[in-house]
């Protein structure tokens, strides 16, 4: 496969109860306040956004989401919000622990390439969406696999999928006070997980057997580490 096919990371899921906590989250776990973000009219979802820094990955960024109590979706039931955001026991999780990692999105360069390939794997990684939200700089388009259910699947451990427009919105951001060393996945049927990384063209992600999960290894602008799910052995 070449360069020009690679996937990437494209950004880290923190999911909170709500933004406000997922806010301070932010400021009392990563030492920073995260930048402004926006809504997403299709899902009820709004979020805030911080800027990574990655020699492999250099557009990536972690994005803090929340359900909306304000919006309404537009997607009609029964079709549910992203990344299990609508799914009680991820709720109740939130509810009860707070913000958390649960997820993760890889960019790559041909979306409807990428999940074919999937489903030759026999996974279904979903219908491939067009979705947008304003910006200051104008709107933001990008294409993006969502399932009618929501799953994220792999307990999260497998990527949602995305392929961007003219504009990323890390071009926006300012600043990259943390760095992203390393993204680690788990699952118990880390073969399958491995060979579904392999299909899209994504390397240099490690894969362990175990409880699903996923793990962040990231570090201050002193260099200082930081870990986010440090229960996933890295």
């Amino acid at each position: 496969m070449n360069q020009a096919s690679r996937a990437g990371i494209d950004h880290l899921v923190v999911a909170a109860p709500s933004l406000a906590e997922g806010v301070a989250w932010c400021e009392a776990t990563l030492g920073l306040t995260p930048g402004p973000g926006g809504a997403h009219a299709l899902f009820g979802t709004h979020n805030r956004l911080l800027r990574l820094h990655s020699t492999v990955h250099p557009k990536t960024y972690l994005e803090i989401i929340a359900i909306d109590p304000a919006a309404t979706p537009t997607r009609p039931p029964p079709l549910r919000r992203w990344f299990d955001l609508d799914d009680p026991a991820l709720r109740e999780r939130l509810r009860r622990e707070g913000p958390q990692l649960i997820h993760w999105v890889a960019s790559v360069p041909d979306i409807d390439a990428a999940c074919a390939r999937l489903r030759a794997l026999g996974i279904e990684r979903g219908p491939v969406i067009d979705a947008s939200r304003p910006t200051p700089q104008g709107l933001l388009r990008w294409r993006i696999t969502v399932r009618d259910d929501g799953q994220r699947l792999f307990g999260g451990a497998l990527p949602t999928l995305i392929q961007w427009g003219d504009t990323h919105p890390a071009d926006g951001m300012t600043g990259a006070d943390l760095g992203l060393q390393g993204l680690t996945l788990q699952h118990p049927d880390a073969g399958r997980l491995t060979a579904a990384l392999t299909a899209i063209g994504l390397d240099g992600v490690a894969v362990h057997t175990g409880p699903a999960g996923l793990r962040a290894d990231l570090t201050t602008a002193d260099g200082q580490p930081l870990v986010l799910n440090p229960s996933t052995p890295a």
